[in-house]
């Protein structure tokens, strides 16, 4: 998320990460483009009138990156005439400001299913059945009751099927850059979602390597 007012992007942010997304801020236009050189991301929520370098400019940078993430800019410059152009630059999708958080969740993940490489919206995965959308899980006909990061750890699992994640990439796309590769909140939170997954085992554990379901 690239936004300039540091109180509104804390909220959204937070109100995103309960979620189950994974969000990185960044404040100015020179910051956002740094880190979009180091992160594969899914979607940009970008505003316009950005110091440093302004969001069109940045919007029109990410549109010219091979596999690059999509667009929502968010701004106060909201009238049709505003929205035309921000489109016209590059960008997959226009929301003024202010708005409805529900709609701005709703408008970030159908952004993410309409990416190029994008999956399809069920995951099916040895008995396993997980709907991003609906935030739900089944295994066997059986509902999980899994917390914001669970859900979310499950979800990378069954995407990365049936290859395997490393605990850094789990941390990279499930917490975000403010989390602590030198802590074990990986390993507990695989653990408690092995618990809850239930026999017969389905999370494979290769040391070095990382964690898959096959």
């Amino acid at each position: 998320m690239v936004e300039d007012d540091d109180a509104l992007a804390e909220v959204v942010a937070e109100g995103l990460r309960d979620q189950g997304m994974a969000v990185d801020l960044a404040h100015d236009g020179l910051t956002a483009a740094a880190k979009l050189d180091l992160a594969p991301y899914d979607v940009v929520v970008l505003d316009r009138d950005l110091p440093g370098l302004h969001g069109d400019t940045l919007c029109q940078m990410i549109t010219e990156r091979a596999g690059r993430p999509m667009v929502l800019m968010l701004t106060a410059a909201g009238a049709p005439g505003d929205r035309v152009s921000g489109l016209t630059l590059g960008a997959d999708d226009y929301l003024g400001k202010p708005f409805h958080f529900p709609e701005l969740i709703l408008r970030i993940r159908a952004l993410a299913r309409r990416k190029p490489d994008a999956r399809p919206r069920t995951l099916q995965v040895a008995g396993i059945v997980l709907d991003p959308v609906s935030r739900t899980a089944v295994r066997d006909g059986r509902r999980l009751d899994l917390s914001v990061k669970e859900f979310a750890v499950l979800e990378a699992l069954l995407r990365a099927s049936p290859g395997f994640l490393s605990a850094e990439t789990l941390l990279e796309r499930v917490w975000d850059e403010n989390a602590d590769s030198f802590t074990n909140t990986v390993t507990v939170t695989v653990g408690r979602l092995r618990r809850k997954l239930g026999d017969p085992p389905v999370i494979e554990t290769a040391r070095g390597v990382g964690y898959r379901i096959a």
